[in-house]
């Protein structure tokens, strides 16, 4: 699902981005900021990408079933 690869491919670059900026900016505001943003993105992301994932399965065997 391109979709999906997009998404995916757009959280691990965000991540990837995150994780070298992390190291010059050490203080409670990149760690709240860190806490508050980046990782429940990641999170919701994942967890979104699964999904979209599992519907394709759904919709390819759907699709199967009724030709």
């Amino acid at each position: 699902m391109e979709g999906a690869t997009k998404l995916n491919y757009a959280i691990k670059t965000l991540r990837r981005h995150w994780d070298e900026v992390s190291p010059y900016w050490q203080d409670a505001v990149r760690d709240d900021f860190e806490a508050r943003h980046i990782d429940p993105l990641v999170v919701k992301v994942n967890a979104t990408v699964r999904g979209m994932n599992k519907l394709e399965e759904v919709l390819i065997r759907m699709k199967r079933e009724c030709s």
